[in-house]
């Protein structure tokens, strides 16, 4: 969100105000430090930005992994998936971002080799 405002040079203020939200909630959900917002706020920025398809669907796709907080529960599953969610808890401060992506692809890329 905050690299189209850059593009067309919007000014945080007034994308806040033509939202209608303040402009601390607005900086604070461009920088990760906010929940995932509310389907309906996602489609006021879409149509904000007057995007159609592909953008739309990647504004929407980075509204869903957006909530910097999270939750698993392992509960039924193998200690080893508790001990890796508890792992990654304790040591995500320290990894980098190319360690994250790492770890992102290939936690996909079993996820979908152990599907049926």
């Amino acid at each position: 969100m905050r690299k189209l405002r850059a593009e067309r040079s919007i000014a945080l203020k007034d994308m806040a105000k033509a939202l209608n939200v303040s402009s601390a909630y607005l900086s604070a959900l461009e920088h990760g430090k906010r929940g995932k917002p509310t389907w309906f706020l996602v489609q006021r920025i879409i149509a904000y930005f007057n995007v159609i398809w592909d953008e739309a669907e990647e504004i929407q796709r980075l509204a869903e992994i957006s909530d910097p907080k999270m939750t698993i529960d392992t509960s039924g599953m193998a200690p080893e998936a508790t001990e890796l969610t508890n792992v990654l808890g304790r040591e995500m401060r320290n990894l980098s971002p190319d360690d994250c992506k790492a770890i992102r692809d290939e936690v996909m890329r079993r996820a979908v080799r152990s599907k049926p």
